[in-house]
């Protein structure tokens, strides 16, 4: 079957999909999914690296993009090796690392475990938006009377949350990016001094999340993006 694979997040794969019309694109969620052209060749549902290596080898692919976010470390490694190992064309949309000057002002760490460490100590209510795969190791470790999440608006997310003991009241259920100004009106609603999150980039408007925090003189914890080793084909 000839065309182009794709393995795509929520924003590049559906830019993606609207480039290679004939392609096969490749999300995680029924969300995911929504946001797709109507008319998409599309599967859906998480996949490991025998799943997608399977897939690659029915396939044969012209080639395949990865699209993931840039977070998913896994996903983008299991991909890329399946194309090593197949001898199929691999290609990676990396999103920019956001510019800005506030990234001096931001307390950057590793990874969740580090986040959580740095949380520790925190005075005062906390704002995760990083995502509701991870509220439950925030949750475990730190009082979550002082602990709101803004999450995607999904069923899966939701009960994550709930899962984890955030009581209802603290999840914040919104589809994103955020102007500076909804992110300002939320931290003033919520009485928020610590604000943790990620390096999204513009699609994740990290910038409009950052701004007004540090104008109110909260305190940015900033999870750095994993690493990623160059391909051979942008070496």
């Amino acid at each position: 079957m000839p065309g182009v694979l794709i393995f795509g997040g929520t924003t590049e794969g559906r830019e993606l999909a609207k480039r290679y019309p004939r392609s096969l694109v490749c999300v995680t969620s029924a969300y995911a999914r929504a946001l797709l052209p109507a008319d998409t060749d599309c599967r859906v549902g998480a996949m490991d690296a025998a799943a997608m290596e399977n897939l690659i080898r029915q396939m044969r692919p012209e080639r395949v993009i990865d699209a993931t976010h840039p977070y998913a470390a896994r996903a983008t490694a299991a991909i890329r090796a399946c194309c090593e190992r197949l001898h199929v064309p691999y290609q990676r949309v990396a999103r920019p690392v956001s510019p800005g000057a506030w990234r001096q002002y931001v307390r950057a760490v590793a990874d969740t475990a580090a986040a959580v460490d740095a949380l520790r100590e925190a005075q005062g209510n906390i704002l995760l938006t990083t995502g509701s795969h991870t509220a439950a190791d925030y949750a475990a470790a730190l009082d979550v009377s002082h602990l709101w999440v803004r999450v995607l608006p999904t069923r899966e997310a939701l009960a994550l949350c709930a899962d984890a003991g955030i009581p209802a009241s603290h999840v914040i259920a919104m589809q994103g990016p955020f102007s500076e100004a909804l992110n300002a009106a939320l931290y003033d609603q919520l009485d928020i001094r610590v604000l943790v999150t990620k390096d999204s980039g513009k699609p994740g408007g990290v910038a409009e999340k950052v701004i007004p925090a540090l104008k109110r003189d909260m305190e940015v914890i900033l999870i750095e993006r994993p690493k990623e080793e160059p391909c051979a084909e942008n070496r």
